[in-house]
């Protein structure tokens, strides 16, 4: 059996950089995937953290939640909570980086030859298909409590791709956080930074609804913007603002990704290529 490389196939320069990058990057989505399937405890929590919070939104507290209309409170939450799951899972990038980077798995990274891309990218691709799995049980819970999409399938599945394109972004600051931060204790106290980022939005409750001050912080959340879009793809229940970022949610769902993307995939980039100066 022969592989196939750069120089049989004649590619030389930055085509030829361009093909080990990818390798390279595939080589370490492999590798993640693999650890992911030799953890049983990580998968456990992953699939447990949707259901939990499932029953502790929709059935404990939203007895209690009105959000006007006669809107039914479950039908406004669950795609809140969809946005919520993509929106915290940066935080296990964080963590995720940071373990790796104590243990020295990082450093023998870098000590090899390969792309310096390589590493963040795989880091990216795999926590994508880390969060299509957060994402299919939470709809599979969905399903089973009652919950429907009555937009057209392909509105519905463009609601799950802006679920994953919030994710796909704020990956870039989990990597660039896990880089920055010296170790996991100190990683550990940012989740308390993290959980008004999910909670101070339109997840649970309009901003309408919240004092003017704290509305206008979660009317501009990129949280609020997704989870705004994907109701209105839905069919479901949209927050009563009128103001000019709800009416523009479905634009600012890719808008905000896009930006996040741009600002902290090249921080996180260069952060890993200056470990060690």
């Amino acid at each position: 059996m022969s592989t196939t490389t750069p120089a049989a196939t004649g590619l030389d320069g930055p085509e030829r950089r361009l093909y080990w990058a990818f390798v390279d990057c595939w080589t370490i989505v492999k590798r993640d995937l693999t650890h992911l399937v030799k953890q049983p405890s990580l998968i456990a929590w992953q699939l447990g953290f949707p259901i939990v919070s499932v029953l502790l939104f929709v059935y404990v507290f939203g007895s209690a939640m009105d959000v006007g209309g006669g809107a039914d409170y479950k039908d406004f939450a669950l795609p809140g909570m969809f946005a919520m799951t993509m929106a915290f899972g940066f935080m296990n990038t964080a963590m995720a980086v940071v373990i790796e980077k104590e243990r020295g798995v990082t450093d023998r990274f870098r000590s090899m030859p390969m792309s310096p891309s390589a590493v963040v990218a795989g880091r990216g691709v795999s926590d994508v298909l880390h969060a299509a799995l957060d994402l299919a049980v939470m709809a599979v819970i969905a399903l089973v409590i009652g919950w429907r999409s009555d937009g057209s399938l392909v509105a519905t599945l463009y609601a799950f791709l802006l679920l994953l394109l919030l994710r796909f972004a704020l990956i870039w600051i989990g990597v660039w956080i896990g880089l920055l931060v010296p170790n996991t204790e100190a990683a550990g106290n940012l989740f308390a930074v993290a959980f008004p980022f999910g909670m101070i939005s339109s997840v649970f409750t309009p901003p309408s609804m919240m004092p003017d001050w704290l509305g206008t912080i979660a009317m501009w959340n990129p949280v609020s913007a997704t989870a705004n879009a994907i109701r209105d793809l839905y069919g479901n229940p949209l927050p009563t603002g009128s103001s000019w970022i709800e009416e523009n949610a479905m634009l600012m769902a890719v808008v905000w990704p896009l930006i996040i993307t741009a600002v902290f995939l090249p921080l996180a980039v260069r952060r890993y290529q200056a470990l060690g100066k």
